[in-house]
């Protein structure tokens, strides 16, 4: 394996100006688990002396059948709520900043702190005001997860600058490596900034030598990286990855193995050693009757409030719609739904009328005849009002009656015509399992910028790795993306 080198470095920040020690890299990780810790307190101390204020009065009053005052009871409460949070690991490096882990830990230590809290007032006789306990955990968990997500913008608004991220090494093939590049680079959130690219020839005679580790090293000293990433695609054997361990500075650097289980995502993996072995656990996909029942209610409710509380909306941009020009309102177009199955979505009209008839001429001359997704660039026939709908997404307001019908859902793969299915391969019909979705992964991704692999891998994730939390993350990413719409909005 010869190795070929290139730095895609950027200018070093005022966080990457020392030299490679853990005092360079460590800092900002410790800064913003202070600030976390500072936010938590302020966040836990106003949650639970709040409620104390507004359920019991400004006055001192004591616990019934128990020495303690209840002043001395939210000191200690706020202290133990703190204490979990710190047990539960919350403030951790690999949990902080990225992933719904972190939110998930935190509203474990939260209930089950306030479940054994109940436990011991029960054991001990004291007779706690329920208003009192009860507000606190509602409030104080919500103040909490908020809290949480603002130190999270925050820290996604200082990573997009370059600055407090692991610096990386991408060890690999050169596929392999251009494709996690790709990735990460997409998702600049993660923390990951790829600084240079230690790109490996797929050669399985030849093993990791000591010219190539003394390669990766000078790359790591010369670029300040502290991280180095295995991408794959190479014929590194276990012994090859062991030994690039080996030459990192315990402790300083760090060494990342890319599983090449793209399609996987994080709770259906569970790492578990076994006789030396480090076996990775892959759990099936499920989507169980309970799961679909889950899934439809929360259609059904969000829609129709949805629908309920945007009823002026939907008026003013039907009255814009039919200001724009000759046509109807609304737009219906026939896609296919879960199963294969044919029905018609509704969008607000945002092109001209009889725009259909004119699409395959616009394709022709722009040489996109024949390939997916049917995008045409600066496309002639939307209208200015309907330029500004498709911005901000409001065409697609009326799909909520889709979903009420039970043909669409609130997230889901991105509803596809014929023609684009006739493009599928056997592993993207998987796409057809669930019904399509108003917002999805792609949909908040990247949208038009998306090739269409990429559309349809970022699709099949989602069926795979399906959860109600990961619904809310992407209709949360979603409103995010309407009221804020970048460069990928057309």
């Amino acid at each position: 394996m010869n190795p070929s080198v290139s730095i895609v470095d950027s200018p070093p920040t005022s966080d990457d100006v020392t030299p490679l020690t853990a005092e360079r890299r460590i800092p900002w990780q410790r800064r913003y688990a202070r600030l976390v810790l500072a936010i938590d307190t302020i966040v836990v101390a106003v949650a639970v002396f709040g409620s104390q204020l507004f359920w019991l009065g400004p006055h001192a009053v004591d616990v019934a059948s128990s020495p303690l005052d209840y002043t001395t009871l939210s000191l200690v409460l706020s202290v133990a709520w703190l204490a979990a949070l710190t047990v539960w690991g919350t403030r951790h490096p690999r949990v902080i900043g990225y992933g719904v882990t972190e939110y998930r830990v935190t509203l474990a230590a939260s209930f089950q702190l306030f479940g054994a809290l109940a436990i011991v007032a029960y054991l001990a006789g004291a007779d706690v005001s329920r208003g009192y306990f009860l507000l606190s955990l509602p409030i104080g968990t919500t103040a909490l997860l908020t809290g949480r997500a603002v130190c999270r913008l925050w820290l996604r608004n200082r990573r997009r600058h370059g600055v407090m991220n692991a610096r990386v090494i991408l060890v690999g093939g050169a596929d392999e490596n251009a494709r996690v590049a790709a990735e990460l680079a997409r998702q600049p959130a993660a923390g990951l900034q790829v600084v240079g690219i230690h790109e490996l020839a797929g050669d399985a005679a030849a093993a990791w030598d000591d010219a190539q580790a003394a390669s990766l090293r000078r790359l790591l000293t010369d670029l300040r990286a502290d991280s180095v990433l295995i991408s794959g695609g190479a014929q590194l054997e276990a012994r090859d990855i062991r030994r690039i361990g080996w030459s990192l500075d315990p402790g300083q650097q760090h060494l990342i193995v890319a599983v090449n289980l793209t399609d996987v995502a994080g709770p259906r993996l569970h790492t578990r050693p076994v006789a030396g072995l480090p076996l990775v656990h892959i759990e099936t996909p499920q989507f169980s009757a309970t799961q679909r029942l889950l899934k439809r209610a929360f259609d059904i409710v969000g829609a129709a409030t949805l629908l309920l509380a945007l009823s002026p909306v939907f008026l003013v941009l039907a009255l814009l719609v039919r200001a724009s020009g000759p046509g109807p309102v609304f737009y219906r177009q026939e896609r296919v739904g879960q199963g294969g199955t044919h029905f018609g979505m509704m969008k607000f009209r945002s092109m001209v009328d009889g725009a259909d008839a004119k699409l395959q001429t616009l394709l022709a001359e722009q040489g996109r005849e024949g390939t997916p997704l049917f995008k045409v660039v600066d496309d002639p026939r939307i209208t200015p009002v309907g330029r500004w709908l498709r911005k901000y997404s409001l065409d697609e307001l009326p799909q909520l009656l889709n979903v009420l019908a039970g043909q669409m859902s609130l997230v889901g793969p991105r509803p596809q015509r014929d023609a684009e299915v006739e493009f599928y391969d056997d592993d993207a019909h998987r796409r057809l399992m669930v019904r399509p979705g108003m917002s999805g992964l792609w949909q908040v991704s990247g949208r038009s910028a998306l090739a269409w692999d990429d559309a349809i891998r970022l699709d099949l994730f989602y069926v795979e790795n399906w959860s109600l939390v990961g619904d809310l993350t992407i209709l949360a990413r979603t409103f995010k993306a309407v009221l804020v719409p970048g460069d990928t909005a057309h």
